[in-house]
C-alpha cells in the first residue's frame, strides 16, 4: 500500500507512475495490490519517489479485498490507520472495478448492436444479452454505488481520502 500511497500523494495514475520509473504498468498494478516487488523494481521506484529503496519494503501483510468494510470509526476494534487505508484502496479499487465493467458492457453491446443491424435488422436480438448483462452490471454498481468520476490519480487521491476523512 506504500506505493500507491506514495504514487496517490502525487496525483500520478499507475501509467504515469509506469511511465517515469521505466517499469510496466502491470507490475505496479501487482506491487499495489500486495505483491512482494524485486529489489530492482524498488530500486526504480525509489528513484522515482526520492526515497531510500528500503523503505519501500513493506511486512508481509493479508490482502484485504473487501469493498464494504463495517466497522465502527470509534469502537474498541478500531484498525489501525494503515488496515483503514488499506480497507479505502480496496474499496476505491471496487468503484474503479465497476467503471471497467460498464465500459466493456457499453462496447460489447455497440459491437453486437452492429451486428445485428448487419445480419438481421428485422429482429432486434440484442436486447436479449442486453438486458441480462444489464442487470448483473446494475447489480454491480448497486453494490459499489458512487459518483461518476474519471478514472484518474487525482481522482483516487480524493476517494481513499474523502473514505479516510483526512490527507494522505
Amino acid at each position: 500500500m506504500l506505493i500507491q500511497k506514495l504514487r496517490l500523494q502525487r496525483g500520478w495514475s499507475q501509467e504515469q507512475l509506469a511511465s517515469l520509473s521505466g517499469l510496466s504498468t502491470r507490475t505496479i498494478q501487482r506491487i499495489e495490490r500486495g505483491q512482494p516487488a524485486s529489489v530492482e523494481t524498488l530500486k526504480a521506484l525509489g528513484a522515482v519517489f526520492e526515497v531510500d529503496f528500503s523503505s519501500l519494503q513493506e511486512p508481509e501483510t493479508p490482502m484485504i479485498t473487501t469493498s464494504h468494510p463495517t466497522i465502527a470509526p470509534n469502537s474498541a476494534t478500531a484498525p489501525w490507520p494503515e488496515q483503514e487505508e488499506a480497507l479505502a484502496f480496496a474499496h476505491v479499487r471496487a468503484i474503479k472495478g465497476f467503471y471497467v465493467h460498464a465500459a466493456q458492457y457499453v462496447l460489447v453491446m455497440i459491437i453486437l448492436a452492429v451486428i445485428n443491424i448487419v445480419t438481421a435488422p428485422q429482429f432486434l436480438w440484442v436486447i436479449f444479452p442486453a438486458l441480462g448483462w444489464g442487470t448483473g452490471l446494475a447489480f454491480h454498481g448497486l453494490r459499489v454505488f458512487d459518483k461518476i468520476p474519471l478514472l484518474t490519480g487525482d481522482w483516487e487521491k480524493h476517494q481513499v481520502e474523502k473514505r479516510l476523512g483526512r490527507k494522505l
